[in-house]
């Protein structure tokens, strides 16, 4: 199954904080995670995109793509 991302919230407080990730790296590790993703289903894509990016997901906003 395919699914369009539109909206992704990330848990960047549960980060290093001895190194903490910048505004600008949030911004783009956002941006790289939208889009078409292929899982079986919500389960699985939150898994794909928390193992892809490194980051939990709070929240997530997607459609199913039927083509």
């Amino acid at each position: 199954m395919k699914f369009l991302v539109k909206e992704i919230k990330f848990d960047f407080d549960e980060g290093d904080i001895d190194d903490p990730i910048t505004f600008e790296e949030q911004v783009q590790i956002i941006h790289d995670n939208l889009g078409v993703w292929e899982a079986s289903d919500e389960d699985d894509l939150v898994d794909e995109i928390t193992t892809a990016s490194g980051w939990c997901i709070k929240s997530i906003d997607y459609d199913i793509q039927l083509k």
